[in-house]
């Protein structure tokens, strides 16, 4: 089964590396708050609450190389919906299309997970998993995700954990 990501995180996400001004022009988008690395966004129609991060760091490589590579946004999420049984579900989108097949690997400070992907994001495989990967985040510094592109570019996005423990408690208390 794959997990469905909300067209309203992309777009609130978007609205924000877009600019403050957006926001007012926007009446349905809501940055809750902000906790150091981390923003969250808060949906009323449906009731949806994101934790949110972009990288601090992106290294790609090809063949062990270097490259420059156009990317669209890189951002991980944990999500929370009332009502659907999402809670905190994390989710990441690397700003290209996976290779089919492929898994997104996840260090967070030394402990390893994987990713399924599907098109442009990757989930954890379970509910368990997720949960998992929750825990090790808020005890740790900073989570580095790779991947791989359809076009075999390797991917190293580095997120900043700062923030991230407040982060998760602010949505998933305004996501009850």
């Amino acid at each position: 089964m794959v997990k469905q990501v909300s067209k309203n995180l992309l777009i609130l996400f978007i609205l924000l590396l877009s600019g403050g001004a957006l926001f007012a022009q926007d009446s349905s988008t809501n940055v809750a708050s902000t906790q150091a690395d981390w923003v969250v966004f808060v949906e009323d129609s449906p009731k949806e609450c994101w934790a949110a991060s972009q990288p601090i760091e992106t290294v790609n490589t090809r063949d062990g190389r270097m490259v420059s590579v156009k990317r669209s946004d890189i951002l991980l999420f944990v999500s929370y919906i009332p009502g659907s049984g999402i809670k905190g579900q994390i989710s990441f989108t690397g700003g290209y299309p996976f290779d089919d097949g492929s898994n997104v690997d996840v260090n967070i400070d030394g402990t390893r997970y994987q990713m399924f992907t599907n098109g442009e994001w990757a989930w954890a495989p379970t509910d368990e998993a997720d949960k998992k990967m929750v825990q090790a985040m808020k005890r740790g510094a900073k989570a580095t995700l790779t991947g791989r592109s359809s076009r075999g570019t390797k991917t190293e996005d580095t997120f900043s954990l700062k923030g991230f423990t407040a982060a998760v408690e602010d949505a998933s208390k305004r996501c009850k």
